[in-house]
């Protein structure tokens, strides 16, 4: 089974266009959101209608739990706060009612998927570096033997082992214990952020 994995979209309806077209040529049989539809970008709803047609999956991210009501945002920084209130404001009660109804992980098999780190979901810890990839050691047992991520906007990938902690480039074969790809965002695709992704298991 192929997948195609999406994550970090933060309303940008033009980076999502591109990235969906790119997945149009790679025959995958199952599209995977990791969460964030929502925030700093202005088509919050052409982004979630889009989304919604085309993922058979879609994970909460932070944002969309904030401005579905389901996390406190107070502690944001103020350009992150203004753009969730207006968000909260203009979006349609039926894509408010799908954010709501959002799960925090997925998993198929051995393939595991969420916004954050698994570990604790509703925390959204991010995971920038190997630092943070091996804090998910003591819950090797419990989690996929591949797990994806998003929340970072970074295009990166750690593979754990019993005597092998190492980082690697998405697309490649993961020989070890846990392997961790980290997707990209896709929300400022012409700004210092890594460019747009798509990650396939092979």
């Amino acid at each position: 089974m192929r997948f195609a994995v999406i994550s970090d979209i933060h309303a940008n309806l033009e980076a999502l266009t591109e990235v969906l077209g790119a997945i149009e040529g790679q025959k995958v049989d199952r599209v995977v959101s990791l969460g964030d539809i929502v925030g700093y970008g202005a088509s919050p709803n052409a982004c979630c209608d889009l989304v919604r047609s085309v993922a058979e999956v879609t994970l909460l991210g932070n944002h969309d739990a904030a401005v579905a009501g389901r996390m406190d945002y107070s502690f944001y920084y103020e350009g992150a706060r203004h753009a969730l209130d207006w968000s909260a404001q203009i979006l349609t009660e039926e894509n408010h009612a799908w954010l709501r109804s959002l799960p925090y992980t997925y998993r198929v098999g051995e393939i595991g998927f969420c916004h954050g780190s698994p570990v604790d979901p509703r925390a959204y810890e991010y995971v920038f570096a190997l630092e943070q990839a091996r804090e998910l050691v003591p819950a090797m047992e419990d989690l996929a033997e591949v797990t994806f991520i998003g929340h970072s906007h970074l295009c990166k990938a750690f593979a754990l082992g019993n005597s092998e902690e190492r980082r690697r480039r998405p697309e490649i074969r993961f020989p070890s214990r846990v392997p961790v790809p980290h997707l990209g965002g896709e929300r400022r695709p012409a700004a210092r952020l890594r460019q747009p992704c798509l990650l396939r298991r092979l």
